[in-house]
């Protein structure tokens, strides 16, 4: 003999249901503001009308045929290797998520820098200037 379908085995069943997608939602919910750490701009009106000066800056900055390229060494100092004699690299690096504070680098050496400072461990955004005179270049890159 079969069991009847009674209004408890429907009750039961919409509990389930609705307890997993509640369950889902604040589990993603969880997760997101756990690894988002913040607006991209504070302002995009603003960030949108400096949009063209930026553009302009990145061709003047190709202009120059600067090469630099930075990388992390096995301490975790960050290195740059500039194409061009005389430069001065300055920079900071901060964490993508914002979990982290900034680190200022500081570089020593010619056409091969090196920082001052290790990194902590993970991913990094690196922001480097290179200035050489009144010519300047701004770089950025992801190190992990």
């Amino acid at each position: 003999m079969t069991k009847r379908f009674t209004g408890w085995h429907m009750t039961a069943i919409l509990l389930a249901f609705f307890g997993v997608i509640v369950a889902v939602n604040f589990t993603m919910a969880t997760f997101a503001t756990r690894t988002f750490g913040g607006v991209v701009v504070e302002n995009s009106y603003v960030a949108s009308q400096k949009y063209n000066g930026w553009l302009k800056a990145a061709r003047e900055q190709e202009t120059l045929g600067w090469k630099a390229k930075a990388g992390l060494d096995a301490d975790r100092r960050v290195t740059v290797e500039v194409s061009l004699p005389g430069a001065v690299v300055t920079g900071y690096a901060e964490h993508p998520l914002g979990r982290e504070a900034d680190v200022p680098l500081k570089f020593i050496g010619v056409e091969s820098f090196r920082s001052h400072k290790p990194l902590p461990a993970g991913r990094w955004k690196v922001h480097l200037l290179v200035r050489r005179g009144a010519e300047q270049a701004r770089l950025s890159e992801t190190l992990s």
